[in-house]
């Protein structure tokens, strides 16, 4: 069985290395952009199983990189969470018009996350 694939995408190192350390227990298979352009071709061609995306970074922002994801036969379906501190309620009306399928807020709580992630991973696998 192959180990399962996550795409981090943040334009912070901090908060992309946070993540990380977050997901490390779980044995899975980590790839990384920073901007929602680089979100969607890593995407492309390394076909996540899930996809962890920032709201606010250059290029495109998580919104944007949202409705492209869901534009691609690839990603169509693939569970996407956004993390962000943009919590407000206008934002997280928009991310899920986008096609996000969650949403977590930084700070990240580590075991809100592990959760969200383990769910969703789970399910695919079933």
């Amino acid at each position: 069985m192959s180990r399962k694939r996550v795409l981090l995408v943040d334009d912070s190192q901090a908060a992309l290395m946070m993540e990380q350390m977050i997901l490390a227990s779980g044995g899975y298979e980590i790839c990384t952009a920073g901007d929602g352009v680089a979100a969607v071709e890593v995407a492309a061609r390394e076909h996540p199983d899930l996809i962890l995306l920032d709201i606010v970074m250059p290029r495109a922002d998580g919104i944007a990189a949202c409705v492209a994801l869901r534009e691609q036969e690839a990603t169509r379906h693939t569970p996407i969470i956004m993390v962000t501190t943009r919590g407000e309620e206008e934002n997280m009306e928009a991310a899920f018009r986008a096609g996000c399928t969650d949403f977590v807020t930084k700070p990240i709580n580590h075991a809100e996350l592990t959760t969200k992630v383990r769910a969703y991973l789970d399910e695919a696998c079933s």
